[in-house]
């Protein structure tokens, strides 16, 4: 038996704690035996003293295992079960393509997703965007639609990590949420517990990412890739660009959009296609279901242009809850705003700079976003046909069109946009969009 206090004496001074004691004091935050100033406690000593990597992997495993953790070999699947996690970022629609894709070429896909916070976009408020869709189902429909559909993109339930949510919300008010150890456990809690054969991480860098900087988005990269592969998921990480938004548009109903003329071919923003082909490839290695990258870039590229990608997606839709002829009258089912116009530069010139976090954040003050957690959204505003850095900038060329409810609403996130991005003479060859990859080989 332990107190909860020496525990937090111990971790104030700097001590490693055991994995017995870590075990005890998650299971306490769960049934809440634990008080909320203990465990606010507790975080903030982490906050300063940091974890080892024993501590963290001590600390994720007991997370995962303070709810249910699904298992899927009772279903027979004849697939590796395997997921992406992205740390956020503006425009980053990738889940909505990246799951049917991975599908279609024979991995299981139970991704468990978020809301949007802060400046981020949620994969749940895209889906939600489409009539009918089912964020929540029970778990007994949601092992049927991976089993027979290969993919299912819900929320997460009540009963996955507990602790979590509870360990969450007392970090959101008590200032210790920028822990890297913490973050390390509350996402690999949630992805562990989906019972993963094998998981990517997306973490961004650049001017729209959580973390503040390069350094950052790298340290958390490496903790998520250590931990996760000392929890007995193979797990690597690639660090991505999020210096601009990800695909060319930001609100929800606008991405939704695009990633259904991602999959059927209409159009593909080349920044967008090289993340999502980059995080799928290494789905299908991590799976076994390609030898190299080359054989997992020729089998993402065929079920692209057979369309097979597209088929899942639409039968995934549907087994959700969606109209089965989504796929066909998806514009017509997706709400639209009263008011579609372009943003033009004030002056000429190449796009030098986005703020990308700014762009997020106006996307959130039309509503697109939740200020606090209570709001709704509304899934018709945003953002598309964004410009891109190093593009000129002039009359036939605008920074972007803006899907607006109201003239009110349009002027505010015009001035939004036009602070947002930089117009200069010239601009520096831009970034590539994938920074590095992470392997837990580079950490031995």
């Amino acid at each position: 038996m332990y107190l909860p206090q020496e525990i937090i004496r111990r971790k104030r001074d700097g001590k490693v704690l055991s994995a017995e004691e870590i075990a005890f004091f998650v299971k306490g935050i769960a049934d809440e035996s634990i008080s909320e100033g203990q465990v606010a406690a507790f975080a903030m000593a982490v906050y300063f003293q940091d974890m080892n990597m024993d501590e963290r992997v001590a600390l994720a495993m007991g997370m995962r295992d303070s709810g249910t953790v699904l298992e899927w070999d009772s279903l027979g699947l004849d697939g590796p079960v395997v997921d992406k996690h992205s740390t956020g970022g503006v425009g980053d629609v990738v889940s909505l393509m990246l799951g049917p894709m991975v599908a279609a070429c024979g991995g299981y896909v139970p991704m468990i997703s978020g809301r949007g916070l802060g400046h981020t976009g949620g994969t749940l408020d895209k889906f939600d965007a489409i009539p009918g869709y089912n964020t929540s189902p029970d778990n007994a429909l949601f092992r049927k639609v991976v089993k027979e559909v290969g993919v299912a993109i819900i929320g997460q339930t009540g009963d996955l990590a507990p602790a979590d949510k509870r360990f969450y919300s007392i970090r959101d008010v008590t200032a210790t949420v920028e822990s890297i150890p913490l973050i390390t456990a509350s996402i690999l809690s949630k992805k562990l517990a989906a019972g993963l054969d094998a998981l990517v991480m997306d973490v961004k860098a650049g001017s729209g990412a959580f973390m503040p900087d390069y350094e950052g988005s790298k340290a958390l990269a490496q903790s998520i890739v250590a931990v996760a592969n000392g929890a007995e998921c193979r797990t690597t990480a690639l660090i991505t660009n999020m210096d601009q938004v990800l695909a060319s548009s930001a609100g929800n109903a606008v991405e939704v959009r695009e990633a259904v003329e991602y999959l059927n071919g209409t159009y593909r923003n080349l920044r967008l296609h090289d993340v999502t082909m980059a995080l799928c490839t290494e789905m299908l290695l991590l799976g076994g279901l390609a030898a190299d990258e080359v054989e997992a870039k020729a089998k993402l590229q065929a079920v692209l242009d057979s369309g097979k990608a597209a088929e899942v997606f639409a039968r995934m839709v549907t087994a959700l809850g969606s109209p089965a002829d989504f796929m066909q009258k998806y514009d017509g089912y997706l709400e639209k705003a009263e008011i579609i116009r372009p943003v033009y530069a004030v002056k000429e010139g190449v796009v030098a700079s986005m703020d990308t976090r700014r762009i997020g954040l106006a996307v959130v003050a039309m509503g697109g976003g939740r200020r606090k957690p209570t709001d709704s959204i509304d899934y018709a505003v945003g953002f598309s046909d964004f410009i891109s850095l190093g593009e000129r900038a002039d009359e036939n060329r605008p920074l972007a069109m803006v899907h607006a409810r109201t003239e009110a609403q349009y002027e505010e996130s015009k001035a939004r946009l036009l602070a947002a991005i930089s117009i200069e003479a010239e601009c520096q060859a831009c970034e590539p969009m994938v920074f590095e990859k992470i392997t837990l080989e580079d950490l031995s």
